[in-house]
């Protein structure tokens, strides 16, 4: 008798991931009887090698909310170019109200940006950055920029190939 239970695939591509909640929003509604409350929450996951993914979701539980998040951040996974522990080049990145500058550092500086742009560089992978946040200081904004700038990002080596220069 063979009692191993055999684990769905689904499982096994969660356990490569990351997650983190960066944040939990309650909003009420008032009606008849009261008010009524939901949450939402916005979720990243990453696998610290340069795949990253968001997801924001909704629902009348906190627990319901993250779950959703979770999920749709992992059908939502990116690639972005990484360069050792680094990015390639500087980038400036408008969205919405928020804008997002990311400039390369030197190994051993380390991640320094504000805290909702530093737990995305660093589920992504990325070691050594600087950042700073213009305007707007709406999360969901501040990591739909960072995303934006981290998916802008080009490696040298590839752009010099489709020029015809290497």
């Amino acid at each position: 008798m063979n009692n191993k239970i055999k684990r769905p695939r689904q499982e096994e591509t969660h356990s490569e991931f990351d997650e983190k909640v960066l944040y939990v929003n309650r909003c009420s509604k008032v009606v008849k009887g009261g008010r009524k409350f939901s949450f939402s929450a916005l979720v990243i996951v990453g696998d610290g090698h340069g795949r990253i993914g968001f997801g924001f979701a909704k629902a009348n539980e906190v627990s319901d909310a993250i779950r959703k998040g979770g999920e749709a951040a992992r059908k939502n996974i990116m690639h972005f170019e990484m360069e050792g522990t680094t990015i390639p080049h500087e980038i400036k990145v408008d969205w919405d109200g928020a804008t997002v500058f990311l400039k390369p550092a030197v190994e051993g500086t380390g991640v320094i940006a504000g805290s909702k742009v530093r737990s995305v560089l660093e589920l992504g992978g990325v070691k050594d950055v600087v950042a700073k946040i213009y305007g707007s200081n709406n999360p969901l904004n501040q990591v739909r920029a960072t995303l934006q700038a981290l998916l802008g990002l080009r490696n040298r080596e590839k752009v010099l190939k489709n020029r015809g220069l290497i």
